[in-house]
This record gives C-alpha cells, structure tokens and sequence, in this order.
C-alpha cells in the first residue's frame, strides 16, 4: 500500500547504499499509484530459487546455507546499525545477483572461461521498515514473526529480524511449507526446528536453534553472527573469493592488454601493405605512361594532300 511505499522510501533514504540491500534509484507518484526504481537482482528472489529447488528435488548445500546466512546478516548488520529493523525477513524479500566471474584456470578463448558465478543475496522490499526507538509496527508475514511481536513487546526488534533470518535458512534447507498458525507454528516460537531433510553439521543446526530462542535476548544479534565461529568458514570462503576475482580480472585485463597489442599490430601491418601497394601502383603508372620524343629522335607525321 501506499503507506509502506512511502516507508520503503524513507528507509532507502536513511540507508544509502549497502552490498547486501538492494540499491535505491528514485521514486516518483504516477496515476495515484507510488513507483518505486530500485537495483534489478538478474538471480531474482530466494523464495524462487527454493521452488526451483524443490521442483529439482535439491536443496541448498551447508556451505550454500552458511553463505546465505552470513551475506543476509551483514545486511541486517547495517540496517540495525542505523537504528532501523526490517520487520519482514523471509525468502520472498531476499535478492539474489550473480556476476560471472571469469576462470584463471581456462584457456584463451575457452567457452568456459565464465562458467564461475558470484552470488550476492540482498535485503529488499523495505515497507516494513521501521525505527528501533520510536517503532511503528506493521506486522510481517506471519510464518516468520517472533511471538514477542505478536505480543506487541518491541523492546527486541532487532532480535525479530535474527529470528525470522533462521526460519528463512531452514527453509533453504529444504523444510516444508512453514505454517501460519496452529500447533507447529507454537512449536517453533517454542525454540523447535522445522525438520529439514538434509544432513546438516551439529553446530550449524545448534546456530539455528538459538537464533529462534523464545526468549529474544538470548538470540545473537547480527554483529555476534557476522563474527560467529560456524560462519568463518564462510567468511573465508568469501575472502578467497574475492582473491580468486581480483586474479581474474587481472587475467582478463592481460587477455585484454594482448588482444589490444595485436589489434594495433594488425592495424600497422595493414596500413603498410596499403601504403606498399599505392607506391607499386604509383610506379607503375608512371613506367607504363607514352613517351614523347623531341628533336633529331622524334616521330614525325605526314600528311600528304593530293588535289
């Protein structure tokens, strides 16, 4: 509706620009309806990505599952360092960008060289945002509401965002449809897992667990788990890949810097052929032109009138 249009926009006017919420471009009314221009994610929403998943029968990896994890709390991170929370984290609201990332490793020339993708999950559709210190709460979608909220105790918001942050990695895991309500929605406010049918690591389902603690300040916050020991692994991972594209774009940058060489090089051969050939033609001419004789050697006509 229009009032988190205007909430959205207000928000990206606080926020600025962050790697991992979706970038804000302009905003402008038209026909009674508010339009918003933001960043456009080419991987589209996570909530897609675990349909596609789910019709494949795959779900994502524990490595995938960390990434997703460590990338979303980095933005929300950034969000609750300015005294803002997002109030609607779920699958549905995460972005997804992949970049190719060319390989060090291919040929010159090779088909594959772009096989490698970068991807980047981003925090989008803002409407909900609201301040830390005066809350105006509209709540989200119920299957990833905190019980506190429901309460209308919004002295932990943030926390909120951490517990909805969970729900939304377990069902990347690969779990069910969450409920909106009933027995199983109490059982998860009560600090049970959904069940996920993969094999996931002790510590990483432990993480979880109490990121959906029913009591919000025993959640971590989201600057305890961009620094969390489960998600180092992750953060490594994610240095390395930083290391392995500044090495690719130095290997694109000479593949670049050699095929510019050999573009001039070429350029220069063929501007001396053109000019070889016009001196050939030149002298030619110039050889093949009649001669015109003058004095004792030159060929005189005569006419001869009869009357």
């Amino acid at each position: 509706n229009r009032q988190n249009a205007l909430r959205e926009v207000y928000a990206h006017a606080v926020l600025g620009q962050h790697s991992h919420v979706v970038r804000y471009y302009s905003a402008w009314a038209e026909d009674d309806h508010m339009l918003i221009q933001n960043e456009y994610c080419n991987g589209g929403s996570l909530a897609d990505a675990i349909s596609e998943n789910y019709r494949s029968m795959r779900y994502f990896t524990e490595p995938e599952l960390k990434d997703l994890l460590l990338q979303v709390a980095r933005g929300l991170k950034y969000i609750h360092s300015m005294s803002l929370v997002h109030m609607d984290i779920k699958p549905s609201n995460i972005f997804i960008s992949r970049t190719s990332v060319p390989s060090t490793t291919s040929e010159e020339g090779d088909d594959d060289d772009w096989s490698s993708d970068r991807v980047v999950f981003k925090i989008g559709d803002l409407g909900h945002v609201t301040r830390v210190s005066s809350p105006q709460v509209e709540e989200g979608d119920s299957r990833f509401l905190a019980n506190e909220v429901l309460q209308e105790n919004y002295t932990h918001l943030p926390k909120a965002d951490i517990f909805a942050l969970a729900l939304t990695v377990v069902c990347a895991a690969g779990a069910e449809p969450l409920p909106t309500n009933g027995d199983q929605w109490h059982e998860i406010r009560q600090g049970k897992l959904p069940r996920i049918p993969q094999v996931l690591s002790q510590e990483l389902l432990d993480l979880l667990k109490v990121m959906i603690n029913p009591d919000p300040e025993k959640r971590p916050s989201a600057v305890a788990l961009v620094k969390h020991s489960v998600l180092l692994s992750a953060a490594k991972k994610s240095a390395e890949q930083l290391r392995i594209e500044l090495n690719a774009e130095k290997f694109k940058n000479s593949l670049l810097q050699k095929e510019l060489k050999k573009a001039q090089m070429a350029k220069a051969a063929a501007e001396e052929r053109a000019l070889f050939t016009d001196r050939m033609t030149t002298r030619s001419t110039t050889q093949n032109r009649p001669s015109r004789l003058i004095g004792k050697k030159m060929n005189r006509s005569v006419s001869l009138t009869i009357y």
